[in-house]
């Protein structure tokens, strides 16, 4: 197993972890610690079956204070320090607000959203890329009509995916079915 590392852009201690390579570049953003973001099976299907490289960027330890803009720098940060041009960008729950973020700043190294679960939160998409919503059908903390409502503002370009059988904890319940549809999805990027 890959071990986490510390990348410390202006003195912040943001840890990530970096497997695999490949033609195509996800990175998901979690708001939990590597270890326990439940987000590890999944990056190391994509990275061992798919293919991909996946870099995983974890929270600060000490997240008192910090926001949705400061994570999105930091992970900014990071794929910089990586030397990483273009990347699919994603989180669980409130990792992909941070990605959502990331992706409106960012726009130009973004080939695309990966959001497993959407919180409420009135933060528009990136104009003009590809997203992809896995949704748990049985998530009553990341509802499915949270990801509806995101879906309708970009029908064109956003689709909904749903676990069967799922709750909000899909990522780690369920993460070979996760992997496989965002292996299926990235597989044409």
């Amino acid at each position: 197993m890959t071990q986490p590392l510390i990348f410390e852009p202006e003195g912040r201690a943001v840890p990530f972890l970096d497997e695999g390579e490949g033609p195509v570049t996800l990175v998901l953003v979690t708001n939990r610690s590597l270890e326990a973001d439940g987000l590890g099976v999944i990056s190391h299907y994509l990275a061992e079956e798919a293919g991909f490289r996946v870099v995983r960027i974890g929270s600060r330890a000490d997240v008192e204070g910090i926001t949705i803009a400061d994570r999105a720098a930091d992970a900014a940060a990071v794929i910089e320090g990586l030397g990483i041009d273009d990347t699919w960008i994603g989180g669980h729950g409130h990792g992909s607000t941070i990605a959502r973020t990331f992706a409106i700043d960012h726009p130009e190294r973004v080939n695309g959203l990966l959001m497993l679960g959407v919180e409420d939160e009135q933060i528009p998409l990136a104009p003009g890329i590809p997203v992809l919503i896995i949704q748990a059908e049985n998530d009553d903390v990341t509802p499915a009509a949270n990801a509806e409502a995101l879906q309708a503002t970009a029908p064109e370009r956003a689709t909904i995916t749903r676990i069967p059988e799922a709750d909000h904890y899909f990522v780690a319940t369920h993460p070979i079915e996760t992997a496989v549809v965002i292996e299926e999805y990235l597989d044409w990027d």
